[in-house]
């Protein structure tokens, strides 16, 4: 793995940060960010699909349902163990309030969208009432946890290289 490089940077508005670089990365790439887009898509189209269902009581919908949630649980599990290496390697994540509060939610999200697939895996047409509930509770928190997310990065330099983005900004 490689070692978190500290160097102070200064921003073009004269903020101070720090390189944070991911130690779950293939060529300074972090991996965190690239596996969570799937398991997104897939959480907030299950609320669209349930909706689907319960408009058409089409069973396409409640297997669609099925496998969204499921994709997206399984994808979602992944991507927070990615995730979890950063925040338990680098100590400067560490001592990120916003890191912490990204991971609790994410597990707690995650676990909300497993139930709803073990609900759903049990009977695939088991969705009003408790099945669109999870969906629409695991959306909201793949929100909430994706706006943490961005904090980290954006606010934090969580993985991105500022040394270079900087470079790029003074060429142009």
């Amino acid at each position: 793995m490689a070692r978190t490089r500290q160097r102070a940077t200064r921003t073009p508005r004269g903020t101070v940060h720090h390189t944070i670089r991911s130690h779950a990365a293939i060529a300074g790439h972090p991996l965190h960010p690239v596996l969570i887009h799937f398991p997104v898509a897939m959480l907030i189209a299950l609320v669209a699909s349930d909706l689907g269902y319960l408009y058409t009581d089409d069973p396409f919908w409640a297997r669609t349902g099925l496998w969204l949630a499921g994709v997206g649980a399984f994808g979602g599990w992944v991507a927070s163990l990615i995730g979890l290496i950063d925040l338990t390697t680098i100590k400067e994540v560490r001592r990120l309030v916003a890191g912490w509060c990204h991971a609790i939610i994410a597990v707690m999200m995650l676990s909300l969208a497993s139930l709803n697939w073990l609900l759903r895996f049990h009977d695939a047409s088991a969705i009003f009432p408790w099945g669109l509930g999870l969906s629409l509770l695991t959306a909201g928190l793949v929100a909430l946890a994706g706006f943490l997310g961005g904090q980290l990065v954006y606010e934090h330099a969580v993985g991105v290289d500022l040394d270079h983005a900087l470079e790029e900004l003074e060429e142009e």
